[in-house]
């Protein structure tokens, strides 16, 4: 990935994977809510080699803004070859249990915004019969447990749609690559108590360029995840509803 948008561009993930594409000399179109942490990461990539940096401070939930982003970054880089979509928001869960509006926004946020945006890109990609899409989901979307389960429909969602994504653009010469972390040390996880199952931003981040320059399909960040899940969807559902997970 040479040109590449990045979407989310202040989350703790995104900007340890932003620094490894500058570090390759990437060209970078960012996009992120708050201007000023969006301008930091922007100077930090240039510093860093980045070939060429672009950035755009945007509520990424406004889904009608999506068309004309995706063809500002176009024109800014001269195309696009990659995009890395890493924006999300954890939610509460007991608030959207007691909230439709707290459960609208994580589902907004996490899956219909990531459709839209995807949606664009996608068509452009298809189009030009190259390019990388990798999206960040979760390994909370495996199967729905009642400690987070709006924010597990969520990530269901968006791997599923990404599974059907790949299975369309694979005739095309189009990756997508699905990134399904576990628990990962940044702002959105501050309040949770830290354990040895946590990883770092930089080793999501690692783990992410590694699958998409291999062009994967799914993978989980740390690998050790895959076994983890394998398990827990392996417990039968009579179990599994009444176990507190």
């Amino acid at each position: 990935m040479k040109k590449v948008i990045v979407l989310g561009a202040t989350s703790a993930i995104a900007q340890a994977t932003v620094r490894l594409l500058a570090a390759r000399g990437a060209s970078l179109y960012l996009v992120g809510r708050n201007a000023a942490n969006l301008e930091a990461v922007a100077q930090d990539a240039s510093t860093r080699g980045a070939q060429k940096v672009e950035f755009r401070a945007l509520d990424l939930n406004d889904c009608e803004a999506h068309a004309s982003l995706v063809e500002r970054a176009w024109q800014a880089l001269g195309g696009l070859d990659g995009a890395v979509l890493a924006h999300g928001v954890l939610g509460d869960q007991t608030e959207s249990q007691r909230s439709w509006a707290a459960a609208e926004v994580v589902l907004r946020t996490n899956f219909l915004s990531a459709a839209s945006l995807l949606t664009e890109l996608a068509n452009r990609f298809e189009a030009q019969k190259a390019g990388t899409l990798v999206v960040i989901s979760s390994v909370a979307g495996d199967r729905g447990r009642q400690s987070n389960y709006v924010y597990g429909a969520s990530k269901g969602a968006l791997t599923v749609f990404l599974q059907g994504l790949r299975n369309r653009l694979a005739k095309s010469g189009v990756a997508v690559v699905t990134v399904k972390p576990g628990f990962v040390d940044t702002p959105m996880t501050a309040h949770v108590p830290k354990n040895k199952l946590f990883a770092s931003p930089e080793q999501v981040a690692r783990g992410l360029l590694k699958a998409a320059d291999g062009r994967k399909n799914e993978v989980y960040v740390p690998g050790f995840w895959a076994l983890i899940m394998l398990i827990i969807k392996s417990i039968p559902e009579p179990v599994f509803k009444r176990l507190k997970l």
